[in-house]
């Protein structure tokens, strides 16, 4: 089984289709993961899939969701027959509540209001962010909550019944944003209508309310695969799949950084390290010389743009973990260009393990300042320094 628009994940996959035929499914799932893993498209795709269950052309009856097992498993195997109304998003049965603003003239903030645009969002762009959700309703610089009268709507929703005879399903992006109006749903939660399921999608476990997590069944989702995302950007762009890797390693597995990286990605980030680390690293009778080049550097990658300067900087980090990786396993098969394995080889001839640990802490602090629009010219002089400072008892240094 292979849910519609999800990438990777298909261990994953299988688990939640397992869980249904095993009747192992509680009322009320928490499926949680870093933004890009996939959690969204996972759970809508789960959803489309649960109120397919008793349309779906299989050889046996559909289990019960939630009683006791059948006889024989059924919706896997034999074609499963996916419901056209849930692939569009419209099934009469297949509800959703994501964070909201206002309307113009409207009292109230409540996802129906925005059903045309959420499906265009996710036919679109199922791997965005909250800020690419509000940017694309226009919130300007408005902040997304899902409202006391939201779960209002939820509550009178999730009380009808079924229109289709199937399972009726919630699913809610970002229950983090719900607050304080999150404990009117806590008896809806634990004691739902019969055949109904929350399906809670969240970025951040921690900000959810513990109530909510307490009543729910927590699925975790990992990062996607590096080769899962170079395939699906590969499919994407017309490139093959090796040419896609580079971009899928820099994402950490978040597909939504990868698009954002391969819609960027227009620089020769190695050439640039080197360079960096060339004028980082030099002293002694050439300290003036490469005082001069630290200087040019810094002017030049301050002209860049704060996601570009973000880009080399994450550059820098994969370098690293690279380096430790081949000083642990000298052998290792590392998916690597065979210039960045040498580049990466030689960083562990100037700098032993805590040195590394070092440089990448104040690479990590860097990012967090430039998020936050720090003056990238004093940013990346204070950087230099304190890199040359934590190797500064290495010689020969020059990395050309």
């Amino acid at each position: 089984m292979v849910f519609p628009g999800v990438i990777g994940q298909v261990a994953l996959q299988q688990h939640l289709v397992d869980l249904v035929e095993h009747n192992r499914l509680g009322h009320a799932v928490l499926l949680t993961g870093r933004q890009g893993s996939g959690v969204l498209p996972l759970a809508i795709g789960f959803a489309q899939y649960v109120v397919s269950l008793r349309n779906a052309a299989a050889p046996a009856p559909t289990p019960d969701l939630f009683g006791a097992p059948t006889e024989q498993d059924a919706g896997t195997a034999g074609g499963f027959a996916w419901d056209t109304q849930a692939l569009s998003l419209q099934h009469p049965d297949l509800h959703f509540s994501y964070p909201v603003v206002k309307a113009e003239g409207k009292k109230t903030a409540i996802s129906t209001e925005f059903a045309a645009e959420w499906r265009q969002f996710i036919n679109t762009t199922p791997y965005g962010s909250l800020y690419d959700w509000l940017q694309f309703i226009k919130a300007d610089n408005k902040q997304g909550n899902i409202s006391v009268e939201e779960c209002n709507d939820i509550i009178r929703k999730l009380n009808l019944r079924s229109f289709k005879g199937s399972y009726k399903v919630l699913v809610m992006w970002m229950p983090e944003l719900l607050g304080g109006a999150g404990n009117k749903l806590l008896k809806l939660i634990e004691e739902p209508p019969e055949d109904t399921l929350f399906l809670l999608a969240s970025d951040n476990e921690n900000d959810v309310l513990g109530t909510i997590v307490s009543r729910c069944q927590v699925i975790r989702i990992p990062p996607i695969d590096t080769e899962a995302i170079a395939l699906a950007l590969a499919l994407k762009t017309g490139k093959s799949p090796a040419d896609m890797q580079a971009t899928a390693r820099m994402s950490h597995g978040s597909y939504n950084e990868a698009l954002y990286l391969l819609d960027h990605t227009d620089h020769d980030w190695n050439s640039t390290l080197r360079e960096w680390l060339n004028a980082a690293l030099v002293r002694g009778s050439r300290s003036r010389e490469g005082f001069a080049m630290q200087a040019r550097f810094v002017q030049a990658v301050s002209g860049i743009g704060r996601e570009k300067q973000k880009q080399l900087l994450r550059y820098f980090l994969e370098i690293i973990e690279a380096s430790v990786r081949l000083r642990m396993m000298p052998n290792a098969d590392l998916p690597l260009p065979p210039d960045e394995i040498e580049f990466a080889k030689k960083l562990n001839t100037i700098a032993g393990i805590a040195q590394q640990k070092a440089v990448a802490e104040e690479l990590e602090q860097a990012i967090y300042y430039i998020e936050r629009n720090a003056n990238p010219k004093l940013l990346f002089h204070a950087l230099t320094l304190k890199i040359q400072s934590i190797v500064l008892n290495r010689e020969k240094l020059i990395l050309s």
